[in-house]
């Protein structure tokens, strides 16, 4: 098939569409009972928060692009337009779904297990008085309504705030009748109120919304008049930032100045009570521009992501997955020095399975050792009270070379990261904020250490960030090296983003935005060459995201040679399996489980010597030309025989499993009659960690 036919729309998938149908996948994982209760609500709780920021960066960009007229489309031929009234129509189903499984499955599978959600005409004589002083003590001090009329116009309303529009009766204290008023819950108190123990009526474990408390004492707002209705709504916002750095002197302060912004952008959606009247939803959506494509009326709290709070303050590890102990590996030995064991033999470490902590470790065993001289890292999210963070902060203060490429665009942590910056400036590090135009993704580690009359460099290259609370959640690889070859690439990268200076060409690194894309390519048309020379030729390859036109069209070329190609994709893929004469020999499917997937391997079956690549990079236009990546090799045959086995669970996970069908479809696996269920996380997580 020619070139110009593989570019037939009809052989992709929409990766809008398709981010959606992860979120579907999520959510299905709320509704499976094989889960235990509380984590149910967690993914519930995910589902609405994926979905508020696809709202907020996936909706918004494309309402932006419409407002300008732009009918420029995806390799599918959607225009901006088209792909709003899918999304539109797909969206208001999802959310009747999460609301369903909360009201109808949820809360009441949990009302069972002694953790209640209670409704206003629910209260006892003795939880309304408790509610109520709650109310005059915590909420009514710091409540600010807002009549409505010409000198009290609509007020800005945060994105994704918890607000209320009331219905008023009656004249305000000057003989006026406004007739509405806005209220907007204070966001220093939490959203879901825990009753206390022991109270008449009350359970261990009774939990009232805020929303609940404003509702029921509103009137007490609004003295002298009536408030004949009171209905939550939630705008959501335009959240992603823009910032010129063509035209900037300072990343830094230009970051600073456009995060406020964040909050007040230009609106995307607006949710409201299902009670709330027509007409005051028309009003609110002619105030902030919308339509009622627009508009979400929700049967429950606005926001179902609050909801994530029930889960810490219950205490009921019989409704939680199981803890765990992540594995120490045995390469580390037991005398405790980290650099003896690397020179030994590299060591890779897959999270949550293996433990993050021999990664904090060797960082902090380099800030503290005299013969280290130089540390070098990129940092793209840490989290809060990082001890990485912390290990570079002491090696600065002790002297030595500390750099660190920070992220500033991180997209949601940019004020933490300029934070972090300001930290490691003040301690004597080097931080620069990557290359203009292109954000540094790129997780790696370079320690330089005196060992005799030589420097020696160590490495950590990862898939995923320095992050330890991410690394018991998501699933990555991380390897720690002495290869000499490896460090000197690794180097050059570093001074590329350092000196903006060109580098010679890499030896074992693929690197983005120069030689990752056209690299695998490359490694693509090799098993499509070796299959047409009758040879194996085999790919198997796990990411989160596949939708750059000239890989799926690399990939699909390969299939029709005979290549047969798996591949594991957690999140969006445009790509099209099982289309007859295109891609017969393509299989899709996605894990979705207790852990993200968020793993990015590369296998080439290269008839009989294999190569096998661990990347920071999706296989999307945005981590291929316009980020800094790196892709590594596992070149140990052991280690690679590990990493080989790890996928070979992943392809025969017939629990959590989902496979995608020729029209781009999802369909859960279930194990055929009388096979073995096989669960690739279970099976990883009994093969490498402890149970508590």
């Amino acid at each position: 098939m020619e070139s110009t036919e593989l570019k037939n729309p009809d052989l992709y998938v929409n990766r809008q569409l398709s981010l959606l149908e992860f979120n579907r996948r999520v959510l299905a994982q709320a509704a499976d009972d094989a889960n235990p209760l509380l984590e149910r609500l967690k993914f519930l709780c995910i589902a609405s928060s994926n979905l508020d920021e696809f709202f907020e960066i996936r909706v918004a960009g494309l309402k932006q692009a419409s407002a300008l007229g732009a009918t420029q489309a995806g390799a599918d031929n959607r225009a901006p337009q088209q792909l709003l009234r899918e999304i539109s129509q797909r969206t208001h189903a999802l959310v009747e779904e999460q609301y369903a499984l909360l009201n109808d499955v949820l809360v009441p599978e949990l009302a069972e297990t002694g953790i209640r959600f209670l409704r206003r005409d629910e209260w006892t004589t003795a939880q309304k008085a408790w509610i109520k002083d709650f109310f005059e003590t915590e909420l009514l001090p710091i409540l600010s309504p807002m009549g409505l009329d010409p000198a009290h116009p609509f007020p800005q309303v945060l994105n994704k705030s918890l607000n209320f529009i009331v219905a008023l009766e009656g004249k305000d204290a000057f003989g006026r009748s406004s007739g509405m008023a806005i209220v907007q819950a204070p966001r220093a108190l939490p959203r879901i109120i825990q009753l206390p123990a022991g109270t008449e009526g009350n359970g261990e474990t009774d939990f009232v919304f805020l929303s609940s408390i404003i509702h029921a004492q509103v009137t007490a707002l609004f003295p002298g008049m009536n408030a004949t209705g009171c209905y939550q709504f939630r705008v959501t916002r335009n959240s992603d930032l823009f910032v010129d750095e063509e035209e900037v002197d300072d990343l830094l302060r230009a970051m600073e100045g456009e995060l406020p912004s964040r909050r007040y952008g230009e609106a995307v959606r607006l949710e409201v009570a299902a009670n709330c009247p027509p007409h005051m939803a028309q009003f609110l959506l002619q105030e902030y521009g919308l339509d009622d494509s627009d508009l979400y009326q929700v049967n429950g709290p606005v926001n179902l992501n609050r909801l994530l709070a029930v889960c810490d303050l219950v205490d009921r590890p019989d409704l939680k997955y199981p803890g765990f102990t992540p594995a120490l590996p045995t390469e580390l030995g037991h005398s405790g020095d980290l650099f003896e064991a690397v020179r030994r033999r590299d060591i890779l470490l897959h999270h949550p399975f293996d433990s993050f902590a021999p990664v904090a470790e060797f960082l902090r065993q380099a800030a503290q050792d005299p013969e280290v001289l130089a540390i070098k890292q990129t940092l793209y999210r840490t989290g809060p009270d990082s001890a990485i963070v912390d290990h570079l902060v002491t090696a600065a203060r002790a002297g030595k070379e500390v750099t660190v490429v920070v992220e500033l665009r991180a997209r949601f942590d940019e004020e933490a990261n300029i934070g972090l910056a300001n930290r490691l400036q003040e301690a004597g590090a080097h931080v620069v904020y990557g290359v203009v135009g292109h954000k540094t993704h790129a997780k790696m580690m370079l320690i330089v250490r005196r060992e005799g009359d030589r420097l020696r460099p160590y490495v950590h290259l990862g898939t995923g960030n320095y992050h330890s609370r991410t690394a018991r959640l998501y699933t990555d690889y991380g390897l720690l090296s002495a290869d000499s070859v490896l460090g000197e690439d690794v180097h050059r990268v570093f001074l590329q983003l350092t000196s903006l200076g060109k580098v010679s060409s890499l030896n074992d690194l693929l690197e983005s935005p120069f030689t990752l894309h056209q690299g695998m390519l490359d490694k693509i048309a090799r098993e499509q060459a070796h299959a047409e020379a009758g040879r194996e030729g085999r790919i198997i390859v796990k990411i989160n995201s596949l939708v750059e036109p000239r890989i799926i069209r690399a990939l699909y070329r390969a299939s029709m040679a005979g290549v047969q190609i798996d591949l594991i994709v957690r999140g969006m893929c445009s790509l099209k399996p099982g289309l007859e004469g295109v891609s017969e020999n393509i299989r899709v499917r996605s894990i979705i489980g207790r852990f993200l997937e968020h793993t990015r391997v590369f296998y080439f079956a290269n008839a009989g010597e294999p190569e096998l690549y661990l990347s920071s990079a999706d296989w999307m236009e945005r981590n291929f030309f316009r980020r800094v990546e790196t892709c590594f090799p596992i070149k140990d045959p052991i280690l690679r025989q590990r990493v080989e086995d790890d996928l070979a669970c992943y392809l025969a996970d017939n629990t959590q499993a989902w496979v995608m069908d020729s029209e781009g479809a999802y369909h859960r696996l279930a194990p055929a009659e009388g096979a073995e269920p096989m669960s690739a996380q279970s099976d990883l997580l009994n093969a490498y960690a402890q149970k508590d």
